[in-house]
């Protein structure tokens, strides 16, 4: 079958590492389905797999891709959660917990296996492209704003770094749960989609805000870190899920942060119950995922640049068969 892989890692040139070509079909195991993947969405994480983060030499070649959606073995339309050994389904009981493409091969193929708990219903309401946008990114922005900052409607909430997965999401999701939102982004055409999508306001980074927020939505890291501490309020929440400017902010503002009573959360991705409840969201209110360009598999070259130099807004998407 035809897949977009790891084959080397290059932590410099990462893109040098991908190869697109035959790989050989899903391995049959003990309590997994196979998916045929009508669409996946690509992610900062299969970038960082290709720099080594995560996946040993010792695993390749692996096919790149966590998320997508397809038709399973029944013929049904479906999602796939892309957390594999949260629960034990499908694999050893002390399997520490991992994102598909860590150990177990990827969705950036004409099929992929997973264990059979990891497949939900898709509602009839989304397309296969816009339900593979939500696994990762939609997830990991749904369980920042609702579980782990714990905000409510009339709540307000910084988003650092618009035009990114997460961070567009985290827009979207919070607007449509009646949260004032502001935003940032170093590109005047990010800031002004911003808005449109539903920002009260955007600014470049570091810009001081119309008012301190409840809590700040971190995906970039080092270069804002800074700024996100100052624009909390006493007691707000700064909830962090990745770091893609660096992981060692050159001032950590920790007097702020216990002077102010600040908390610092961390979230990675989210349960499959979130998951479920993000598809029921999207498919009740309406709200759909930011997409960029959906390209066919055999481009994906293309897509992966493209998130490479930061020259997107939303969400890549490959679509196969």
């Amino acid at each position: 079958m035809f897949a977009a892989y790891a084959a080397r890692i290059d932590r410099d040139q990462p893109l040098n590492g991908l190869e697109l070509g035959e790989r050989p079909e899903p391995e049959r195991r003990e309590g997994w389905t196979t998916v045929t993947v009508k669409a996946a969405s690509l992610n900062h994480h299969d970038l960082w797999s290709l720099r080594g983060v995560g996946l040993g030499q010792e695993r390749l070649p692996m096919i790149l891709g966590c998320d997508a959606a397809g038709i399973d073995e029944n013929g049904d339309e479906v999602v796939l959660h892309s957390v594999i050994g949260q629960s034990g389904h499908g694999v050893g009981p002390d399997e520490p917990r991992s994102i598909l493409t860590e150990r177990y091969q990827g969705t950036f193929a004409e099929r992929v296996s997973v264990p059979a708990w990891n497949v939900l219903r898709k509602p009839a309401e989304l397309s296969f492209e816009e339900a593979a946008c939500l696994p990762t990114a939609w997830l990991t922005a749904y369980r920042m704003l609702f579980t782990n900052a714990g905000v409510r409607p009339g709540d307000s909430v910084l988003v650092q770094g618009a035009g990114g997965g997460v961070a567009t999401a985290a827009i979207v999701l919070a607007k449509a749960a009646g949260l004032r939102v502001f935003a940032t982004s170093r590109d005047e055409g990010k800031r002004k989609r911003a808005v449109e999508l539903g920002a009260e306001a955007a600014f470049e980074p570091g810009a001081r805000l119309p008012r301190r927020v409840d809590a700040v939505i971190e995906t970039v890291g080092a270069a804002t870190w800074s700024h996100s501490v100052k624009s909390l309020r006493p007691g707000g929440t700064l909830v962090i899920s990745g770091a893609t400017s660096g992981s060692n902010p050159p001032a950590a503002e920790l007097t702020r942060i216990f002077f102010l009573e600040l908390k610092v959360v961390g979230s990675t991705m989210g349960t499959k119950d979130e998951l479920e409840d993000l598809l029921s969201f999207c498919a009740a209110t309406g709200v759909r995922p930011v997409i960029d360009s959906v390209l066919p598999l055999d481009r994906a070259r293309e897509g992966f640049e493209k998130m490479a130099d930061g020259d997107l807004f939303g969400k890549i998407v490959l679509t196969a068969n």
